[in-house]
């Protein structure tokens, strides 16, 4: 198959001749009323109904006790490490491909990433070379694991499930069982997607889901940190509102807080579209369909959920023969306005984390060479 083609058939899709957006947001529904409502409410800022609400809807969605609303997806991760126990001069172990923003979160919190080789079929953390790094570095110890070579602790472990593709979770949860070290999951991507009937980010100690402007659901920024642990979320709420004790008037903060309050106004917007996510998945599960049937054993391979998964599709993914093909195909196509993108670069080639531990990532750098994101976005 030519790329001409491909081109052609992405453009009858969105049945457009202008440019194609990689994923472009719909305000189809009640995004309006509720922002004007905020207006006239005065409660624009961090206090109001839409916050309390779109706390609820999303513990619901995602099968949890407790979510808290946050600024964005980024802020929420690093509050989650902290809740999760991750100190100053701890080590979290991650994946090297992930944007960027799951090694900055780590960072933020005076930890170092650990880059860890991802599954082929996944492009999400392998449990199995998860579990080699710990067999040859890791230490039981009384208050954790710890790095044999480093002398450090290992005080958590952070999954991305890429693109909306859950990872393998039951394996990488029995790998950190074993060794004490909880699972802090990066769903920025995942809104929607379930492994073995349970949705992603209910399966660690806590997850994080984002809303920015490029994901199914988005309120411009936001995101959401959810746990099964009430008390550990209510506590996640507090240091996310600088740590304010409720005073009928003074002023009293009991530690050392953050303000990465949702507000009220992008709380509204949240709301109405979770109110249309049901619709947003079907919808783009139909073009996930009919991709995989265009692609189907034309020598570019398109990338589909796993047995007992249900991804969410969000930015739907090409999986082409080396790297010389990949760049042929991204520089014709966004030549020709349909916009796509490569998977990031690998976070150990940034300089920031080139001094960081990573193993082989044999599979990373295949999947790096090969991966290319094709316009997702919910078509009218």
């Amino acid at each position: 198959m030519s790329y001409q083609e491909t081109i052609k058939f992405i453009r009858e899709k969105f049945a457009t001749n202008e440019f194609i957006p990689l994923h472009a947001p719909v305000f189809s529904g009640n995004e309006k009323k509720y922002v004007l409502d905020t207006l006239d409410s005065t409660f624009v800022s961090s206090v109001g109904a839409y916050v309390d609400q779109a706390e609820q809807v999303m513990a619901q969605i995602s099968q949890t006790q407790k979510a808290v609303a946050v600024v964005n997806g980024t802020s929420g991760l690093q509050i989650a490490l902290q809740l999760a126990g991750v100190q100053r001069g701890d080590e979290v172990i991650t994946q090297a491909l992930t944007f960027v923003a799951t090694a900055n979160a780590i960072h933020y919190t005076g930890a170092e990433p650990i880059f860890i080789d991802v599954d082929l079929d996944t492009m999400g953390l392998s449990p199995k070379a998860v579990e080699e790094f710990l067999q040859e570095f890791g230490e039981k110890r009384e208050n954790g694991t710890y790095n044999k070579k480093t002398g450090k602790r290992i005080a958590a472990c952070v999954p991305m499930h890429t693109f909306g593709f859950p990872v393998h979770l039951e394996a990488l949860l029995r790998v950190c069982e074993e060794w004490n070290i909880p699972i802090v999951e990066d769903a920025a991507e995942s809104l929607g997607s379930y492994y073995k009937g349970k949705h992603t980010g209910s399966f660690g100690k806590l997850g994080v889901f984002s809303f920015n402007g490029n994901k199914i659901v988005t309120c411009g920024g936001g995101g959401m940190i959810v746990t099964q642990d009430e008390e550990l979320g209510q506590l996640g709420k507090h240091l996310t509102t600088t740590a304010k004790v409720p005073h009928p008037y003074e002023y009293v903060h009991d530690q050392v807080g953050y303000n990465f309050r949702m507000p009220n106004l992008n709380a509204a917007l949240i709301c109405a579209q979770l109110e249309q996510l049901e619709m947003f998945l079907a919808n783009k599960r139909a073009l996930a369909t009919e991709y995989a049937t265009f692609f189907e054993g034309q020598g570019m391979k398109f990338r589909k959920e796993l047995e007992h998964t249900k991804a969410n599709y969000w930015l739907m993914c090409l999986e082409l023969e080396n790297s010389k093909e990949r760049n042929a195909f991204l520089k014709l196509s966004n030549e020709n306005k349909v916009m796509t993108r490569p998977i990031w670069q690998l976070m150990y080639r940034l300089s920031m984390y080139q001094h960081c531990y990573r193993d082989a990532q044999k599979n990373a750098e295949y999947l790096e060479e090969r991966i290319v994101n094709i316009p997702s976005s919910v078509r009218g």
